[in-house]
């Protein structure tokens, strides 16, 4: 495929779905972790990415979240802001916003065009063809170094950090939310092998803020801090978020962090995203204080209230109710399973889950079996998609010792006959819940919200 890429001028990208092929087209190269094939990239661009000022979000769970509150909160602030994020919901072009709008079509089309020829040559040298995260995260850089020109740039990683292709850029603020087991086919099989490749994002000199729990992650934070001489603001010792209460389904907590203290509210559903908004809040501190950021304290609350990020436990439907929720790994199948019970009252709770079948899906099903009524398994419209057989062989191993007594547990390959099947089971008094892969989620909310025009991708 290579030799082909390297050879003959191809024909110009004459539509936007002609380019997002072309970029799609690149999956076939995989995840290759490393950095020489982006830097010659930028070097060939005249490194636009030095124009440009990023916070650099890592982590397990909870960056998508906390890109969106920290956009939010800058926005209301009035700067001007681009947001980068994977994997998206709804459409390609959300991976690249500009104050809270997608990249037009025929402008990522433009960049693609002027990307083409320089990906093809490297292709054809020893490096090897760029990836599509590669390829993908230099359009963003381009978008906003070469067309629209944000303040900032709120960034979120792909996988990992250390070699993740995002981290060619110098953050004037680095952001690690948490570390769980994710994606440990790449990143290792323990939590301080993952905490290390997240920490690789922390760089000399620029602060990092971090809500990470455990005792051995929070070691491996400390060590790359200290050597890159960085401060490390650590949720529990530098900063620190209490719930004060929840109301008509705000949640407000209190935020305590080494500047001062501030009563905060927000809108997103769910436990974990307190740790996300106090972490986005100490950044916005550190913006303030030290890199003179003008960050009224209305404009932030507003913001923080204000805040929507889809697929996290979102209300999709009201007859049934059916909430989506992207928990895909342990960590977010034990927030989701803590968050339900505040934030909904209901007689059953019916789950469709769907995975890919790189997780800890044995984890999962031990926080998600204890709460679920009937539980359906199917399987996303993807290529790593998990079997939902052997999802239910997991899931009938643990039944014993995890479940409710009369736990029903369903498989129904097809996603679409499963949806009409949990929509079919669940009456005005119960919960219907579709949770496990992003995948899956983006096809179910396109369905319910009635989006033809949706495409989904990583």
């Amino acid at each position: 495929m290579e030799e082909m890429i390297g050879s003959g001028k191809a024909a110009p990208l004459g539509s936007y779905t002609e380019a997002v092929d072309w970029i799609n087209g690149l999956i076939p190269f995989g995840i290759r972790p490393g950095l020489e094939r982006t830097r010659l990239l930028m070097e060939k661009l005249g490194n636009p990415h030095r124009r440009l000022k990023f916070i650099h979000v890592a982590g397990t769970n909870g960056k998508g979240s906390t890109c969106a509150f920290l956009t939010s909160v800058l926005l209301k602030s009035g700067y001007s802001v681009g947001t980068f994020t994977s994997p998206y919901i709804t459409k390609f072009t959300n991976r690249f916003q500009y104050n809270g709008t997608d990249i037009p079509e025929d402008t990522l089309t433009a960049l693609a065009e002027k990307l083409r020829p320089l990906v093809e040559e490297i292709a054809a040298g020893e490096l090897g063809s760029p990836t599509m995260f590669e390829v993908a995260t230099a359009l963003a850089i381009l978008y906003y170094a070469e067309c629209c020109f944000p303040d900032v740039v709120v960034w979120e990683t792909g996988l990992g950090g250390r070699l993740d292709v995002t981290n060619i850029v110098m953050p004037v603020v680095s952001v690690i939310t948490n570390v769980g087991h994710d994606h440990t086919d790449v990143l290792g099989d323990t939590l301080e092998k993952i905490a290390f490749e997240k920490a690789g994002i922390i760089k000399p000199g620029v602060p990092v803020v971090s809500c990470v729990s455990q005792p051995e992650v929070i070691a491996v934070l400390k060590a790359r801090a200290e050597a890159c001489r960085s401060k490390l603001y650590l949720a529990g010792e530098d900063f620190s978020y209490e719930l004060t209460g929840i109301e008509a389904g705000v949640q407000s907590f209190t935020f305590k962090g080494p500047f001062r203290e501030l009563q905060v509210g927000i809108a997103m559903k769910g436990e974990h995203q307190l740790s996300n908004a106090a972490g986005a809040m100490m950044v916005v501190e550190v913006l303030r204080q030290y890199m003179a950021f003008m960050l009224e304290d209305e404009d932030v609350l507003e913001g923080f209230k204000d805040t929507f990020w889809a697929g996290r436990l979102e209300e999709v439907s009201r007859h049934p109710r059916i909430v989506l929720d992207g928990a895909h790994n342990p960590e977010g199948a034990e927030s989701l399973a803590r968050s339900l019970p505040q934030f909904y009252q209901y007689g059953k709770l019916n789950l469709l889950m769907g995975m890919l079948a790189n997780k800890h899906h044995e984890s999962y099903f031990k926080h998600i079996l204890p709460i679920v009524d009937t539980l359906i398994l199917t399987e996303p419209d993807f290529r790593k998609k998990m079997d939902a057989e052997e999802l239910q062989a997991i899931a009938e191993s643990l039944r014993e010792k995890y479940a409710r007594n009369h736990l029903e547990i369903i498989v129904e390959r097809n996603w679409g006959k499963a949806l009409q099947l949990l929509q079919s089971i669940t009456s005005e008094k119960d919960l219907a819940v579709v949770s496990g892969t992003l995948y899956l989620i983006s096809d179910v909310r396109s369905t319910l919200l009635r989006q033809p025009d949706s495409e989904k991708g990583w």
